[in-house]
């Protein structure tokens, strides 16, 4: 996590730097980066990074984990919209995600090169607990259950769980596959009606 020091950096100066961490993980992955890109955008001194972070790990880190939380956000939100309909929700944020904006290198290049941390990271936009088996309690809040062959909210985690891992793989496909925007949001609505729909034949 970043140091003291970093937050207690001026918005702007803070502001600055983030930008210039972003602009270097969007370009590479994060074992090719560069800190002396990232101090030559800020426009700041190489001891000067180190008293803000450990080292370029460490700053790509706190860049996917604010990524994640306003992800988070943007899911409880397209709950709401959809009245709870987690199968809507969750195809427009794969929509949302995969869209060619300010964020779309960044994503390629991480889910390009998945790791278990990574994907531990991203697993957080779908619960508020993404590093332990705690309930999903404020997600489960904004989810129409009525809708779901689910019991209770130990039933909704695992639920998740397996949405959030089809969903991750969604993504690694379409990045690493270079798959285009259409391919790829058909693939995912394919993949999300098997599950909304159960995988077993119901025999009569």
């Amino acid at each position: 996590m970043p140091k003291i020091t970093f937050h207690n950096l001026p918005d702007d100066k803070k502001q600055k730097l983030i930008q210039a961490v972003k602009k270097e993980f969007s370009r590479v992955p994060v074992y090719e980066a560069s800190i002396s890109n990232i101090i030559k955008t800020a426009n700041i001194p190489r001891g000067s990074f180190y008293q803000y972070f450990e080292d370029k790990e460490d700053a790509y880190y706190y860049l996917l984990n604010e990524m994640v939380l306003e992800l988070n956000n943007v899911f409880i939100a397209l709950l709401t919209k959809h009245e709870g309909n987690l199968f809507e929700a969750m195809v427009d944020l794969f929509k949302l995600i995969i869209d060619e904006d300010e964020n779309f290198y960044l994503l390629k290049n991480s889910f390009s090169n998945m790791s278990y941390k990574v994907e531990d990271k991203f697993s957080g936009i779908f619960s508020d607990y993404h590093n332990s088996n705690e309930k999903i309690e404020k997600i489960s809040l904004y989810i129409n259950k009525k809708t779901l062959n689910i019991n209770d909210d130990r039933e909704i985690f695992f639920m998740m769980q397996i949405i959030s891992a089809v969903t991750l793989r969604n993504f690694v496909e379409k990045f690493a596959k270079d798959l285009t925007k259409e391919e790829a949001i058909k693939n995912y609505i394919i993949e999300m009606n098997m599950l909304k729909n159960g995988l077993a034949k119901k025999l009569e």
